[in-house]
């Protein structure tokens, strides 16, 4: 891990892989840097075999500010084309966090807002401290989010609710948030580590096979019929029970011991 990057990636010794945004005198926002390094953490954690479980946190006990204004803002406003680069790279890089074959966590401490809260809803999970300041924000500014809050907010908290949020500008606290279903779980400050080690822990030891196989299918789920919604299920049933993790995981129910995953 070098210092000096705007994003850093760690990984523990139980597969538990963080990658930090790590702008804390700009209360980690995005920049254009940050944006590219992101993309290429990202890419890093879906090919590192031993990252078995990716969260996403900010240094300095903030996770994400939304963007510079300075550096990504300013300089297109009046150039339409380079807003559409931007919003693309944004949703492009937003998109794989979310198709990731791996389990994500958005741990969230101090704020989430704009292009904050839009990485955090493109993670499998996130969790919050009571304290955090959590919201989309880009009204406020007579802006819009390109990334994520329009197909994606809609199907975690309701219509009404995400119109609540990206129409007035409204912060939450992390409590509020997991009242809202917007965060799995909140804690204070003095917990979040251990609710970060407790929540992960359930899911670094299942077959990376089947859990990306699960996760894949219910993302396709989201937007399909429900004729299509039962092929997808029977053709992902199909595919899972003839992995040798399956063939594992029998052997090892039978066998009364823990199953060893190849991730097959």
């Amino acid at each position: 891990m070098v210092e000096n990057e705007v994003i850093q990636y760690e990984r523990a010794d139980n597969g538990i892989a963080t990658i930090w945004l790590n702008r804390p005198h700009k209360r980690n926002c995005v920049s254009p840097q940050l944006l590219k390094e992101l993309e290429a953490a990202v890419d890093r954690a879906s090919e590192d075999e031993k990252a078995l479980a990716v969260v996403f946190r900010g240094r300095a006990n903030t996770f994400c500010s939304g963007a510079d204004l300075d550096q990504l803002v300013s300089p297109v406003l009046h150039a339409t084309s380079s807003s559409l680069q931007l919003a693309i790279d944004s949703a492009r890089t937003y998109d794989k966090i979310f198709n990731m074959k791996k389990p994500t966590i958005a741990a969230v401490e101090g704020y989430a807002v704009a292009g904050g809260f839009e990485l955090m809803i493109s993670c499998d999970f996130a969790l919050a401290t009571s304290e955090a300041q959590i919201g989309d924000f880009h009204i406020r500014r007579a802006l819009f989010g390109g990334a994520g809050p329009i197909y994606r907010l809609p199907r975690m908290i309701g219509m009404r609710r995400s119109k609540e949020l990206m129409l007035t500008g409204k912060l939450l606290s992390g409590d509020q948030c997991a009242e809202w279903g917007l965060v799995n779980a909140s804690a204070t400050a003095a917990k979040f580590d251990q609710l970060i080690q407790d929540f992960c822990a359930p899911l670094i030891d299942k077959s990376p096979f089947c859990m990306w196989m699960t996760k894949m299918a219910v993302n396709r789920g989201l937007d399909a019929d429900t004729n299509s919604l039962i092929t997808l299920e029977t053709m992902t049933c199909n595919v899972v029970h003839h992995s040798e993790d399956a063939k594992e995981g029998v052997r090892a129910f039978l066998d009364k011991r823990k199953p060893v995953w190849t991730g097959r």
